[in-house]
């Protein structure tokens, strides 16, 4: 072959290799924009009237909107929220998401390598929406007029007070065993479907304290039938300024953090990802929402799907270290 007929052979090559880039492009494109093609699925992995739930319920509607489609939000309860989280990130219909809390998308499987899915490997960031800190509760009967004279009772107490928590490796878990080893106390902890369980269980008198989110906490609070305690931070938080941290308290260098995110299986295609962490994002930055979020107890986020992945990733090391160090497992 001349060298005139083999740069004629490869400018066709070429010409051809483009043409059916710019197709399957073109192909993605097209996709992209026709999606959703039918109602799109939320699973939360908690029970009604939890915080995930009420997070999930809350987008909804105005995603719904804006995708033209019904947005259906789907409980599947157990395991911590990882059932839920298993059956988002096998779905493969591209119309699943997740409505997810730490634990699911960080130290799933540092807590247990058997779990049936690897959250970093099997869920796709799409965007961090909330986040709050925790409030130490305990029943209004509870010994102390202080956080200081609380904790001493705590210590006092050794391993007869129990503590709830809405399941193995969540952060209220995670965070109550840190505060265990910061403050030098040993209650016995105690898991359930999800806080509002364990608000009631508290109220009851089966539990003497939790790590509960600030709105469902303020709400039995204010109403009497439970007493504050402080706040997982270092300073005040905006959500409940009249709370203290529990560094007022003593207990330094404790600052943790719950929050409500969206995933996605890792096999929904990239494009449709980045339409949904825009509208996520779109959404949770709204006045109405930031307000709404606001009265649920969270301080808004609506990050970018990279803005979640940096968030899991120092959320990983941060509670994959307490793990380590506490020798945390699943029972």
């Amino acid at each position: 072959m001349t060298h005139t007929r083999r740069t004629a052979a490869f400018a066709m090559l070429s010409i051809v290799a483009c043409a059916i880039s710019t197709s399957a492009n073109a192909q993605k494109t097209s996709q992209t924009a026709a999606w959703p093609t039918k109602p799109v699925r939320i699973i939360v992995g908690f029970p009604g009237g939890s915080s995930p739930d009420l997070t999930a319920r809350a987008f909804a509607e105005p995603l719904s909107k804006a995708l033209g489609q019904p947005v259906i939000v789907e409980n599947k309860v157990g395991a911590a929220g990882n059932i839920a989280a298993d059956a988002v990130a096998k779905a493969t219909d591209d119309h699943t998401l997740g409505l997810m809390i730490n634990g699911n998308m960080t130290i799933a499987k540092l807590l247990n390598p058997k779990l049936s899915y690897d959250p970093l490997k099997d869920l796709t960031p799409v965007s961090l929406l909330g986040v709050s800190p925790l409030v130490l509760t305990a029943p209004a009967n509870a010994p102390g007029n202080s956080a200081a004279e609380f904790l001493s009772a705590a210590r006092a107490s050794g391993d007869r007070w129990n503590y709830g928590t809405p399941g193995v490796g969540t952060v209220g878990h995670i965070g109550m065993e840190l505060l265990k080893a910061k403050a030098r106390m040993a209650p016995l902890h105690v898991p359930y479907a999800g806080y509002p369980q364990v608000a009631t269980a508290m109220i009851a008198g089966d539990l003497q304290l939790s790590l509960l989110p600030p709105a469902l906490a303020s709400a039995q609070i204010k109403a009497g039938k439970l007493k504050a305690i402080g706040i997982t931070a270092s300073v005040r938080s905006a959500l409940v300024p009249e709370i203290p941290s529990l560094s007022e308290a003593g207990v330094k260098d404790l600052n943790l953090e719950i929050w409500n995110a969206v995933a996605a299986p890792n096999s929904m295609p990239k494009p449709v990802v980045m339409r949904l962490s825009a509208l996520f994002s779109e959404i949770a930055r709204s006045p109405e929402m930031r307000q709404k979020m606001f009265q649920q107890g969270w301080t808004v986020q609506g990050t970018s799907a990279e803005g979640l992945a940096n968030r899991v990733k120092a959320d990983t090391a941060l509670l994959g270290g307490i793990i380590s160090q506490q020798s945390i497992k699943t029972d």
